[in-house]
């Protein structure tokens, strides 16, 4: 590119390093524009995070890549490979579960190792239905994949338009109109099952009581490949900074901002929180939808935003437990989920009472047992790096200040321990090494939240439609993040982060790369 072309490429700002981002600040800095990313923390990723106990990094966000092509892709059109940056392992376990009712069931990589799994565990017929459940899950991500999360913003109408006449019935057959519960109901016998795949409307933040059948396609993500990251999670962000930065861009950290800039109907740049001024044509806020609506990054933007129409209920938040500990009389897999008996009540508990369940479901991401060959084990003093999560309510309102005793985090612990010993499992673990993390915690870590941390729930079929998309009403500013299409969860927040790109792309007239 020479001189007097680079004097007319727009310069770009982006708000916020976590993995929307990024990925923004990578596809346009590909492009040649002059790039600088505004980062209010110490590091990059976002909910992307570790906390250390006694010096040991506890992955303390997101523990699980899937999609892994959306990530391939987006090093490969920077110029790069994904392998170069990061050492990745697929899980030949996708996660283990138990019930205190009886039963530890594996999920495996392979559906036929699935389906005996399933058949020991509670009968041949399950297991039939499973392979169907299977089949269907696949039809539904294959109908959606590129007709609904890659586009921009799309309707009821552009899905229909997209998929033509012939499509029609394969868009009737993924039961857009039904429950997610409801469909496993029809599909399981055994509700243990039924709960296990349920369970997959929490990754983008819903009750699978009122979530659209067609999050079944999650589990046909997960089929196509769970992947390990050595070293921590984190290092997918800090590989996608090292990227940016390798290409030209720049990242500052620890420079919250306070302001977009808005002349004339369009962005012109941002005011940081230290006063300093910095104009850019694009400007690109990876942060919740909803503080923009609130005004926090300027009273002038409340309206910039359509407004999410829906259920009116925030996606769940979460009270999260990073420990060490010595865990002992059941064997953890890397990821691990523990049901309780009445799991429908958890939903209930947050969605209607919205309070914070008295007995839930849990997650264990235990990145020190693995039996791996070659695996890289890492211990202080025999204590395993567990991280835990269960899930809650969000703050309420949304624009409340942070009250740490909001959630009861000691009630909480007791109740999940005594799930887990139920189960067989027991957690020694001193009080110095157990870090609790609230909704009023994560309220306090992303402004305009509340603590939801996967931003409108999808309760119904239209609420994948009502999502922000990329762009807003003012002239060169656009979104990306878990709040905006096509969603919560690592590769979706990436491709939110990608189409960002390509709308500026768009109205900017640039070329798909320098």
């Amino acid at each position: 590119m020479n001189t007097s072309t680079r004097l007319h490429q727009p310069k770009a700002v982006v708000i916020g390093a976590g993995i929307g981002g990024l990925a923004t600040a990578l596809d346009l800095v590909s492009r040649g524009l002059d790039v600088c990313v505004y980062e209010s923390g110490n590091e990059p990723g976002g909910k992307m995070r570790q906390i250390s106990i006694e010096g040991q990094a506890i992955d303390s966000g997101p523990t699980v890549l899937t999609m892994r092509g959306i990530f391939d892709e987006l090093f490969r059109d920077a110029g790069s490979q994904l392998e170069a940056h990061l050492q990745l392992e697929p899980c030949q376990i996708l996660a283990r579960h138990a019930w205190p009712q009886g039963g530890v069931l594996d999920l495996h990589a392979d559906i036929d190792q699935s389906a005996h799994a399933i058949a020991e565990f509670s009968d041949p017929a399950e297991a039939r239905r499973y392979r169907d459940f299977c089949s269907k899950a696949q039809q539904v991500y294959q109908t959606l994949q590129d007709s609904f999360m890659r586009r921009q913003r799309p309707s009821p109408l552009s899905l229909v338009r997209s998929q033509g006449l012939a499509g029609l019935t394969d868009l009737w057959r993924i039961k857009p109109f039904q429950s997610l519960w409801r469909s496993l109901g029809q599909t399981f016998r055994d509700p243990r099952l039924r709960g296990l795949f349920a369970r997959y409307a929490t990754y983008c933040g819903s009750s699978p009581l009122l979530a659209p059948a067609t999050l079944m396609l999650i589990a046909h993500v997960e089929q196509a490949g769970v992947w390990q990251v050595r070293g921590g999670m984190q290092r997918l962000a800090e590989s996608m900074a090292d990227l940016v930065q390798q290409k030209g861009g720049r990242i500052v950290y620890g420079a919250p901002v306070d302001e977009i800039q808005v002349q004339a109907g369009r962005a012109t740049g941002i005011v940081l929180k230290d006063g300093m001024r910095e104009s850019a044509d694009i400007v690109v806020a990876n942060a919740d939808v909803q503080a923009i609506q609130q005004g926090l990054l300027g009273q002038h933007l409340s309206k910039a935003v359509r407004s999410s129409r829906g259920s009116g209920h925030a996606s769940l938040s979460a009270i999260t437990f990073s420990l060490l500990a010595r865990p002992s009389g059941f064997e953890l897999e890397h990821h691990n989920v523990f049901f309780p008996p009445d799991y429908p009540q958890e939903f209930i508990d947050i969605f209607k009472q919205g309070q914070v369940p008295s007995n839930p479901a849990v997650y264990i991401c235990a990145r020190d047992l693995e039996s791996r060959p070659g695996g890289q084990q890492q211990a202080h003093s025999g204590l395993k790096r567990l991280f835990m999560i269960t899930n809650a309510p969000a703050v309420k309102p949304t624009n409340a200040a942070p009250c740490l005793s909001d959630t009861p985090l000691d009630s909480t612990w007791q109740a999940v321990t005594g799930l887990l010993d139920q189960c067989g499992l027991k957690l020694d673990v001193e009080a110095a090494h157990r870090v609790g993390t609230t909704p009023a915690d994560f309220a306090h870590r992303f402004p305009g939240s509340g603590g939801a941390l996967y931003g409108p729930p999808s309760h119904g079929w239209r609420a994948s439609f009502t999502r922000s998309g990329a762009k807003t009403r003012i002239k060169g500013l656009y979104l990306a993040g878990g709040s905006v299409h096509p969603g919560a969860g690592i590769p979706m927040v990436a491709i939110s982060g990608r189409l960002a790109a390509e709308a500026a792309a768009m109205d900017f007239g640039l070329d798909k790369s320098a």
